[in-house]
């Protein structure tokens, strides 16, 4: 096949350095990155003798792949998407999105920060609703052998 927009193929038959999208993660098992509006990656390199490719993601990420896996050479199509604006709350709603209301406005049977008299500050950490904290707890994950460049310490 071609290196034309739109085209699928493995990623041993990219050329280095083209961005493609909808890339597989395991051979057969479907597209599953960069599939959002804008969105692509860029092929880094690809080794035959390991039988991974390195892909640079949207996030900066560096992130091996098997050589095998499928990907649409260009990019996903209406980069614009994430600045359209909703308007009103009503839009929300008609995709299912219910208000988020705020901890500190709920009672204390319903969230940690709930309760007092007043507008109060609350006197702990910020929490979920279950507990855990919310402002300054690292979340990420250890790093699996396949991440080169984990996106925190890529930008």
């Amino acid at each position: 096949l071609d290196i034309l927009p739109g085209n699928a193929m493995p990623l041993r038959y990219i050329p280095t350095g083209t961005l493609i999208h909808n890339v597989e993660l395991y051979p057969g098992h479907g597209g599953q990155l960069a599939r959002s509006a804008g969105t692509s990656i860029q092929l880094l390199e690809t080794n035959e003798g390991t039988g991974y490719a390195l892909l640079r993601l949207q996030s900066k990420e560096q992130r091996y792949v098997p050589i095998d896996c499928m990907a649409t050479i260009g990019k996903v199509s209406n980069p614009e998407h994430k600045n359209e604006s909703w308007g009103k709350a009503g839009r929300s709603r008609w995709f299912g999105w219910r208000p988020s209301v705020r901890g500190s406005a709920m009672n204390p049977v319903d969230h940690p920060m709930g309760g007092g008299e007043g507008k109060s500050k609350g006197g702990h950490h910020p929490t979920t609703p279950w507990g855990r904290k919310t402002k300054g707890l690292r979340t990420v994950r250890k790093r699996g052998p396949l991440i080169r460049t984990p996106r925190f310490k890529a930008k």
